[in-house]
């Protein structure tokens, strides 16, 4: 069977589109952080649109092709690609012989890169999905040196491009949001649109946290139970710095959210760096 064989890997994940459906049992959607990218990975190499992907988080990821040769494209994050050594385009279509290497650099720009095989990424399935949600731990683990990722046949169409252009991310982004159901809840919801926010190192696919600024809430010692939330929910916790939630968050855990990012700017949270500013403004 044809299998990438990982060689060399600094944080990397097998995502998919998710497991929807599952929230009556306590299980998130999970899936890749930057679900556009994700999908155009996919469609380079004409996988079917659920198929696993790798999502590699700023480079540090060497593959090599066993038993076969497997047809790779990459998208998201511009990570430089060397071909047995060799510099190969970004966003390109490119043929990994038996034997061959392909190496992910760190990107100029962006977070997560990701990296789709022609047949998709063929580990097993938990609850529909091969997605590793980091904080219900379900799914395939962490890539380590040493796995052999077995390439499945989830494909739908030829392989009708060669590349496409790489994605680069501006600095310090303008994200639409609209008010949560829990708006009231604090002093002043102006302020998230009026502050410049910094990314903090915590950040994670859980939730990103924000620093610069601080939203008080209107009575800190007031309780809430837990709801369901949403990709995107921005939640406002006692200390006053907010946090937006990801692909893996979990439920409000008694925090309200006061605001929730527009789904069609929640992809560019996903390529947010530690340390990267960014703004909201409210959707017109």
């Amino acid at each position: 069977m044809t299998s990438l064989l990982v060689r060399r890997v600094g944080l990397a994940l097998v995502q998919d589109a998710g497991r929807p459906g599952q929230a009556a049992i306590g299980v998130g959607r999970s899936g890749a952080a930057d679900r556009s990218s994700y999908a155009l990975a996919n469609r380079l190499v004409g996988n079917t649109a659920g198929a696993a992907t790798l999502e590699v988080v700023l480079g540090g990821l060497e593959v090599e092709a066993v038993d076969g040769t497997v047809w790779l494209a990459g998208a998201g994050a511009p990570a430089p690609l060397r071909l047995d050594g060799r510099p190969e385009p970004t966003g390109a279509v490119l043929a990994l012989r038996p034997g061959s290497r392909l190496a992910l650099g760190l990107p100029a720009s962006g977070l997560r890169s990701y990296l789709a095989v022609r047949g998709g990424i063929d580990v097993p399935a938990v609850l529909g999905s091969r997605s590793h949600d980091t904080l219900a731990g379900l799914g395939p683990a962490p890539l380590a040196v040493g796995d052999a990722l077995p390439v499945g046949s989830e494909t739908a169409d030829e392989m009708r491009v060669d590349a496409v252009p790489a994605m680069r991310y501006g600095d310090r982004p303008v994200l639409r949001v609209v008010r949560g159901p829990r708006d009231d809840w604090v002093r002043d919801p102006a302020t998230l649109v009026a502050t410049t926010w910094s990314v903090a190192p915590a950040s994670d696919r859980v939730g990103i946290r924000l620093t610069g600024g601080r939203i008080d809430l209107l009575d800190p010692t007031r309780q809430l139970p837990s709801e369901g939330a949403t990709r995107g929910a921005i939640q406002v916790p006692s200390g006053g710095e907010p946090v937006v939630f990801g692909p893996d968050h979990p439920v409000t855990g008694g925090y309200p959210v006061m605001a929730v990012v527009v789904d069609d700017d929640s992809d560019r949270l996903a390529q947010l760096r530690p340390g990267e500013e960014v703004r909201f403004a409210w959707a017109q």
